[in-house]
């Protein structure tokens, strides 16, 4: 089971049904509200929008919930790690209630869509649990657990759990949530097509001309002017107000297989030991459940995932004995540098565009929030939790200095060190089928890859987001930049943002 071709990918995209088509404009467009990425927070936001009468385009560089959405654990809940106690040391026990409130609301949202439009995506209420096994992980549980209370979320610190391995206490919110987002996204799509909505896939935006109106341009030659513009492309690919600096990419892994249900936990667990362990299931089959099994972080372009995904597929056979893995598949997630996630004015002058961004690996809850937020900026009503979340804040950073300037110390060795000569790469020659690396050719440095059939294809190195030197993942034959979290197929082809445009071909010898 160690070979990636014994696994399939992401069970939410094998699982849902398929969409209704939906290609790029014919033509240029003029649109009231253009929403830039077709995940949970771009979608959401466009359905708020089309109910309350706006109408509005969709632009979706791949497929509709096929990003970071079609690839995440599917958890809806408010209790996000070890997040209230220090936001209460950082934001104040203000802020961190604004928080609880504002993801509580998000998950009640949800669950009025599912019951408003009879969604059929697997909806379960289900608790949730930020557990630790070992007595230094559990010392801070008490007081994570009196946090989120003081935030108004009905937590308790609890010493059992129905896991079928020890813990040392947990803490516990009721009342929580998981699903199919695919499905749900899906659902969303139809009822935004309904109330007079346009979505566009395949349509990749490159550029904003900010204005009244703003302009898009695109990869399919097609301008889109929209009064409003929300940029959710998870990782922004315009960053006017310099969120990179603010912003870390990490990659996580899934690993998900049948269980017998009477052996499957109900309840929704992580723990931040062992780099993340998280662990619930869903609904499969009579008398089975799908066990989901995440953890192993790390940053883009790591050497080493084929490895990872090894550790975490034999933590979940040996935790739960009797699963079957069948899938993996991986995710990629932004946390911002203050732990709070970026919604609201893309930048300190704008008048007509926004951003969502930073959630941090909780972009369910967050993106059905950032939806509200930002649909009730357009109409210029006021939220309490607005200053929260507003992209302009500084005080955070300033308070949370030692995250932002290791990120950007991390950030200028890529851009320093990638610069310097290395002594070890490897010749083409020696790249085994499946195998990529960065090899200096005719003075250059290239990203080259030995496909199955032994040959080989090479493209320019450098990320064309910002200039970073691109890593090969071998385990998802991907070029990654380490920096920002920019995705390449081996041809140079972009399958993940920010970059917008691809790697440019390379020519190199196939001996």
């Amino acid at each position: 089971m160690n070979a990636e071709r014994d696994f399939r990918g992401s069970y939410w995209i094998e699982t849902a049904p398929a969409g209704e088509p939906a290609p790029p404009p014919a033509r240029d467009i003029t649109i009231d509200v253009a929403v830039v990425g077709g995940g949970m927070a771009g979608l959401s936001t466009a359905w708020e929008l089309a109910w309350r009468g706006r109408e509005v385009a969709v632009l979706e560089a791949g497929l509709i919930a096929g990003g970071v959405t079609g690839h995440t654990t599917a958890k809806l809940t408010a209790l996000h790690t070890l997040v209230y106690d220090h936001l209460r040391r950082t934001r104040g026990r203000e802020g961190a209630r604004l928080y609880a409130q504002s993801q509580s609301a998000a998950i009640r949202r949800a669950a009025e869509a599912v019951a408003d439009l009879g969604i059929d995506c697997d909806w379960e209420e289900a608790a949730a649990c930020t557990y630790a096994e070992s007595e230094q992980g559990v010392a801070v549980l008490p007081a994570e657990a009196e946090a989120a209370r003081e935030a108004g979320l009905p937590a308790e610190f609890v010493t059992g759990t129905e896991l079928p391995y020890p813990v040392a206490g947990a803490v516990r919110v009721t009342g929580q949530a998981q699903f199919h987002p695919v499905k749900y996204l899906h659902a969303l799509a139809a009822d935004l097509r309904a109330r007079g909505g346009t979505i566009h896939e395949g349509t990749r935006v490159t550029g904003l001309a900010e204005g009244e109106p703003c302009v898009l341009t695109t990869d399919v030659g097609i301008k889109v002017r929209a009064r409003e513009v929300v940029v959710a492309t998870h990782y922004p690919v315009f960053d006017r107000a310099l969120l990179f600096t603010r912003l870390s990419p990490r990659r996580e892994l899934v690993v998900a297989g049948t269980i017998d249900a009477d052996a499957a936990p109900r309840g929704m667990y992580i723990t931040p030991e062992q780099n993340t362990r998280s662990v619930r299931s869903a609904p499969h089959t009579d008398g089975q459940r799908l066990l989901i099994v995440t953890g192993e972080h790390f940053t883009p372009g790591a050497a080493d995932v084929e490895e990872r995904f090894d550790r975490l597929a034999a933590w979940a056979t040996g935790r739960f004995p009797g699963v079957r893995l069948t899938h993996r598949w991986a995710t990629q997630d932004n946390d911002s540098t203050d732990s709070v996630p970026l919604v609201g004015p893309l930048h300190p002058g704008s008048r007509h565009t926004y951003v969502a961004t930073g959630f941090g690996g909780w972009g369910l809850s967050g993106g059905i929030m950032a939806g509200r937020l930002i649909s009730d900026l357009i109409e210029g009503r006021e939220v309490e939790w607005a200053a929260l979340y507003d992209p302009r804040r500084l005080g955070s950073v300033v308070r949370e200095g030692g995250s932002f300037l290791q990120h950007q110390a991390r950030v200028a060795r890529h851009f320093i060190g990638d610069r310097l000569p290395s002594v070890t790469a490897p010749a083409p020659e020696d790249l085994r089928p499946g195998d990529g690396a960065v090899i200096r050719v005719g003075g250059h440095q290239c990203a080259v890859h030995r496909d199955d059939s032994g040959h080989l294809q090479a493209v320019s190195a450098r990320c064309t987001h910002l200039g970073c030197l691109v890593a090969f993942n071998r385990a998802e034959q991907a070029w990654e930049c380490p920096c920002h979290g920019s995705r390449f197929a081996p041809d140079g082809s972009i399958l993940q943002g920010p970059a917008v445009r691809p790697l440019e071909k390379r020519e190199v010898q196939s001996p």
